[in-house]
């Protein structure tokens, strides 16, 4: 694959926090990293465009347990939604704060509504989704009878 080399230019502060943060990462050269961030953004917007295509996602957030009813309104929500959640992980890191990870598979407009309307409840303070790219969801798709291991 040929390689075009381009220039960009960028304001110091800018270059400084970018190198620092690729550093921080491993990057050896700010080539990879920006290779990576345009990769990232094209996968975003690929993901953006194709509402209905099979997803599998890691849905991650951290909620204050005590407020009002918030842990019943969670476990409700999962519940309305269970042909979507593979598997959830529950972890108590403080004592007001529990971290939750749902591995979701549907269609990524089921997956993103879900996620949305848990990460949109008061007393959720931090959430991220993380969509798996398509290619990677189709070899991983059950095996057809629902049982056993990857084919």
């Amino acid at each position: 694959m040929a390689t075009d080399r381009i220039t960009i230019s960028l304001d110091e502060d800018l270059l400084a926090e970018f190198d620092k943060v690729t550093q921080a990462q491993g990057y050896t050269n700010r080539s990879e990293a920006f290779r990576d961030l345009i990769r990232e953004r094209l996968q975003s917007e690929r993901l953006a465009a194709v509402a209905e295509m099979p997803a599998v996602a890691a849905l991650t957030y951290v909620y204050d347990h005590r407020e009002r009813m918030l842990g019943m309104r969670l476990m409700d929500t999962q519940h309305e939604h269970h042909d979507l959640s593979q598997s959830t992980l529950h972890v108590h890191i403080s004592h007001e704060s529990c971290l939750e990870t749902s591995i979701l598979r549907g269609s990524l407009r089921e997956v993103r509504a879900l996620a949305n309307r848990i990460l949109a409840e008061p007393g959720v303070r931090y959430g991220h989704l993380h969509v798996i790219p398509a290619e990677l969801t189709e070899r991983c798709a059950p095996p057809a009878s629902g049982h056993g291991g990857h084919g």
